[in-house]
């Protein structure tokens, strides 16, 4: 009941959350953020007593009987990659119930609810080793986020949660068919009936249908990466959702796909992972080059950051194909720091949100005038999303790159230019949100306030030749207080635990790619034995 546990306390959380609205609309938000620390503490605990002995890939272990008939067990187990990947979701849980505390005003109850059920459904996801479990954990974190997109979502919620939905429905109703074929030629072939991962893995199946059967689970992760041209849901479902749920779905959400890849799709279907390789690298740098160019054409802030996305996550599944272990921890790496990172950037856009009631670039610029906090933190976070060395992003590209340069380097090429496109439009964000002149939404565009130069110029030019000079009437500028409000404390401590932790990925990563090499070993071993040339 060990790791069982992990899911079972965000989901009676969730239950306790939505029943205590009755008593007092701020508890639930507070039993949330005890039910968060709590899990934090669990896995914790559980991380540092673990009873299998640290030569075994796996910390945890535990089965137990669900549906004895059709061989259908509760097995979950933990190993590194499971735990880094939990963590990253308690804690972006966390910076996600920071957001929520002062957005979220109505049906407090049941937001909280879905909210907590969503990163249930997600731990599930890492933990789950029986395939039907899996599957009912992967439905599981799609329904409640459907609700948090249609319910607390902006204009056009129901229109993008809807196309949530219909995609990532789609995507895992292949993979649960693909599940089922999986198990029935399996079954064939050693007469075993089994769901298990551990009892799958160690004999692939060798019909020719493998690279069908291996389709059906790639759509679905990649669907939920996203990869171009399985992406148009993305940016949709990130305009619309609130700022938690932008957070959950860029920081975690997407996650799950490129985990699926390394966990199930690498070491179940050896042989048809070789056939699908230079397909799927083609999406990859696709995706890297595609993304990059739309988020440069995008004036929405939040569509700029959901396209980057794409472009990023192009570089998880350039590493999850490349197929060498420097590859691999580059793109677990890469997960993890895009999760910091776009977390951080969709909490900065939503707080942008409520100070100007807007997210187009068209109606607000030279925020560092009022908000240099906020400001600093947005030119942080972008630069750390191009790469900036030192950072945690940089470590899981350069990784990537590298490994794929070893095997594919065209691939490893054209992906580089991502780079270079990734710099032009983080760039242009910064340029337009933080810099020039102060132009916010309610004043005149066209008449921006001037700059204390420009007003100095302006008034000498005014006293050296009035007569001749008509000088505009520009708007004064406030002076103080502000009438923009910049980072409270709790946001300011939100956001530097998510700067420490892209600092710390990127100056000393090597206890995580400790970490990571004994579960990826195993990928690629597996990988190897079924007899494909790594």
């Amino acid at each position: 009941m060990m790791l069982f546990l992990l899911v079972l306390i965000p989901l009676f959380g969730g239950m306790i959350a939505w029943y205590s609205q009755t008593f007092n609309s701020k508890l639930p938000r507070r039993i949330s953020l005890f039910t968060l620390l709590a899990s934090l503490a669990y896995i914790s605990i559980l991380a540092l007593t673990s009873p299998l002995p640290r030569s075994s890939q796996w910390l945890f272990d535990e089965s137990h009987v669900w549906i004895d008939r059709l061989n259908i067990t509760a097995h979950f187990s933990m190993d590194g990659l499971s735990l880094i990947l939990i963590l990253l979701t308690l804690l972006i849980g966390l910076a996600a119930l920071s957001s929520a505390w002062s957005e979220i005003e109505k049906h407090q109850g049941f937001f909280y609810f879905n909210f907590l059920w969503t990163l249930a459904g997600i731990i599930g996801v890492f933990l789950a080793m029986d395939l039907l479990l899996f599957f009912v954990f992967w439905e599981v974190m799609l329904v409640p986020m459907y609700f948090l997109i249609a319910i607390w979502g902006h204009e056009n919620r129901r229109y993008a949660a809807l196309k949530f939905f219909l995609f990532t429905q789609a995507g895992g109703l292949l993979m649960l068919l693909s599940i089922i074929a999986l198990v029935v030629f399996h079954y064939q072939e050693t007469g075993q009936l089994s769901f298990d991962y551990h009892v799958l893995i160690l004999a692939p199946i060798t019909s020719p249908m493998a690279i069908w059967i291996s389709l059906g689970f790639i759509i679905a992760f990649l669907v939920k990466l996203p990869a171009f041209p399985f992406h148009p849901w993305l940016p949709d479902a990130h305009t619309q959702a609130p700022t938690p749920a932008s957070i959950i779905l860029a920081a975690i959400l997407l996650k799950t796909g490129g985990y699926g890849i390394i966990r199930f799709v690498l070491p179940l279907f050896p042989d048809a992972v070789h056939f699908w390789s230079p397909l799927m690298m083609t999406l990859a740098v696709a995706s890297i080059i595609y993304g990059a160019l739309m988020a440069f054409s995008q004036h929405d802030l939040k569509r700029i950051v959901a396209y980057s996305s794409v472009s990023h996550m192009g570089f998880v599944l350039l590493g999850c194909f490349s197929l060498n272990m420097i590859a691999l921890q580059g793109a677990v790496m890469q997960m993890l720091a895009h999760g910091l990172s776009s977390a951080a950037l969709f909490m900065l856009v939503g707080l942008i949100q409520q100070r100007f009631h807007t997210r187009d670039l068209h109606q607000f610029a030279g925020l560092w005038r009022y908000l240099p906090q906020l400001s600093a933190m947005g030119l942080f976070f972008a630069i750390a999303s191009l790469g900036m060395p030192g950072l945690g992003n940089f470590i899981g590209e350069f990784l990537i790159l590298v490994g794929s340069l070893e095997q594919h380097a065209n691939f490893a090429v054209l992906a580089s230019l991502g780079l270079i496109l990734g710099a032009v439009y983080s760039l242009r964000m910064i340029q337009k949100s933080f810099f020039g002149p102060f132009r916010a939404k309610d004043s005149d565009p066209s008449r921006p306030v001037p700059t204390m130069e420009v007003q100095s110029n302006l008034a000498s030019m005014s006293t050296d030749d009035t007569a001749s000079t008509e000088v505009p009437e520009y708007k004064k500028t406030p002076e103080h207080p502000t009438p923009y409000p910049d980072l409270s404390l709790k946001e300011k401590l939100t956001l530097m635990s998510i700067a420490a932790g892209l600092v710390l990925l990127g100056l000393h990563p090597q206890p995580l790619l400790d970490m990571l090499e004994q579960p990826l070993t195993q990928v690629l071993t597996l990988y190897a034995i079924a007899g494909s040339a790594l």
